[in-house]
C-alpha cells in the first residue's frame, strides 16, 4: 500500500512540472555603465477617446526691422556732416556778398582775427539798438540765425537725439561757428552765441514735431512734400541715399 502511494505521488509530480511548462530564470540586474544615459521610459498613448493635450502657441515673433522704444542709439555722423557741410556753404555764401573782411584770405589777416577772437570778449555794443548789439542787421541776427540753429538742432532731433543732447549739439556748433568759421573775418558776437542756439531749439523742435507728425500721412506724395516743406536738405539727403536719417 504504501509502494502505491509512492508510485501516485511520483507521477503527480511529473504530469504538474509537465503541465507548468518550462521556467526560464530571470536575468540578474546590471546596472547601467558609469556615464550613460538612463533608457528612456516607455510612452503610454492616451487612452481612447481622449482629447488630446493644448500645445503651447509659440512666443510672437518681432516684426523685421522693429525696435524696442528708447533701445535706438543716436546717430553722430550724419549731424556732424551736415552741419560742417552747411557751414562751409554758407561761409562760402557771405565771403561772395560781403568780400570785405570775409574774402579777405591773407594769411595774416587771419591771424589778426583770430588773436582777436581769443584774446577779448565776444562783441556786444550796447549802444546799438536791440539785435543789432553786433553790428550786424537785426535780419541777419533775428531770422538767419534763428534757421542756422534751428538745422542745427533740427539734424540732431532727427537723428535720434534727445532734446538735451540736441540743444547741447546747437550749443557747440554756434562756438564751431563763431569761434571757427566766422572769426577769421570779424569778432565772435554775444548776441549770435547766445540767440542761435536758443531760437535754434525752439524753432527746430517745432519742425521736429511737424516733420514727425506728416510721417503719419497715408499719401506717399503727400507725405514726401510736408516734410520735404520742413527739412528740404534732409529729404534730399535721404532721396539720394546718403544718410537715413
Amino acid at each position: 500500500m504504501a509502494s502505491i502511494r509512492l508510485y501516485a505521488a511520483a507521477v503527480f509530480a511529473v504530469l504538474s512540472s509537465a503541465c507548468a511548462g518550462p521556467v526560464t530564470a530571470a536575468p540578474p540586474a546590471t546596472a547601467p555603465p558609469v556615464g550613460s544615459a538612463p533608457p528612456p521610459a516607455p510612452s503610454v498613448a492616451p487612452p481612447a477617446g481622449a482629447a488630446a493635450p493644448p500645445r503651447r502657441a509659440p512666443p510672437p515673433r518681432a516684426r523685421p526691422g522693429a525696435v524696442a522704444a528708447g533701445s535706438v542709439e543716436p546717430a553722430w555722423t550724419p549731424p556732424i556732416v551736415h552741419t560742417l557741410a552747411v557751414f562751409t556753404v554758407t561761409r562760402s555764401v557771405e565771403a561772395v556778398l560781403w568780400p570785405d573782411p570775409f574774402a579777405d584770405f591773407r594769411l595774416e589777416r587771419w591771424g589778426y582775427h583770430y588773436g582777436e577772437a581769443f584774446t577779448k570778449p565776444p562783441l556786444f555794443d550796447a549802444d546799438q539798438p536791440a539785435f543789432r548789439w553786433d553790428h550786424d542787421p537785426w535780419p541777419i541776427n533775428v531770422i538767419g540765425h534763428g534757421l542756422l540753429g534751428s538745422e542745427i538742432y533740427f539734424r540732431a532731433r532727427s537723428c535720434r537725439f534727445g532734446v538735451p543732447a540736441a540743444v547741447a549739439f546747437a550749443i557747440a556748433g554756434t562756438h564751431l561757428w563763431e569761434y571757427g568759421y566766422e572769426a577769421n573775418g570779424v569778432r565772435p558776437s554775444a548776441l549770435d552765441l547766445v540767440y542761435t542756439p536758443l531760437a535754434g531749439a525752439l524753432l527746430g523742435e517745432l519742425r521736429y514735431v511737424t516733420w514727425r507728425a506728416a510721417g503719419s500721412i497715408e499719401s506717399a506724395p503727400a507725405r514726401v512734400l510736408a516734410r520735404a516743406l520742413v527739412d528740404p536738405f534732409g529729404e534730399i539727403e535721404r532721396g539720394a541715399g546718403v544718410f537715413d536719417c
